[in-house]
């Protein structure tokens, strides 16, 4: 079954797919209401959750290979997963210090010095994804949304850095990892170790 037409709905599609589930907005219910007709999502009290119908139309609709923009994925791609191992190191530093404490923040100096290396990680991040927003419509945002997750944690509020529960630099990342992922039609558990995230 088709999805309604338009760039909205496949938007929540394109969202759906990257999270799983999303709030059920109200503000998107003629969008909301045709995925689920289409058997692409279900209503769930307050979220809608993607179905296996829905991830494999979101699959098929959003995976570049042999499509424009494939190249661009791709070279993203290969330059992103150096920088995720070392967000990964940043995450776990993060919460565990050395030793295996866990970080109760209480030691500026050391939480700075983290924060710092998300800076810098994020400075050389920046191009990669600012270039691949250029060429490929759906990327554009992804810096936007870090760099305000980064303000944020710079300006002292550590949930911005982790939490699922917000737009955190990690939430962001994970989205802009999966859709990588997506446009080059990989699945995450075919993922060779290095690209991990």
């Amino acid at each position: 079954m088709e999805p309604p037409a338009g760039e909205q709905p496949l938007q929540l599609l394109h969202a759906l797919r990257l999270q799983g589930k999303v709030p059920a907005s109200s503000d998107l219910s003629e969008e909301r209401e045709g995925l689920v007709a289409a058997g692409f999502a279900v209503l769930r009290r307050d979220v809608l959750v993607l179905t296996p119908a829905g991830r494999a139309e979101a699959d098929a609709r959003f995976c570049l290979v042999g499509r424009p923009g494939q190249e661009h994925v791709q070279a993203a791609y290969d330059r992103f997963g150096p920088l995720n191992r070392e967000l990964l190191a940043i995450c776990t530093d993060w919460q565990v210090r050395p030793g295996g404490v866990p970080n109760d923040h209480r030691d500026s100096v050391y939480d700075w010095g983290v924060i710092d290396r998300l800076v810098t990680l994020d400075e050389q991040v920046g191009p990669v994804v600012r270039t691949l927003g250029k060429r490929v419509d759906r990327f554009v945002r992804y810096r936007e949304r870090l760099r305000e997750a980064r303000r944020r944690v710079a300006d002292g509020d550590a949930d911005w850095l982790l939490s699922p529960r917000i737009d955190s630099y990690h939430t962001v990342w994970m989205q802009l990892h999966e859709d990588l992922l997506l446009g080059l039609g990989i699945q995450r558990s075919d993922e060779s170790v290095d690209g991990e995230g």
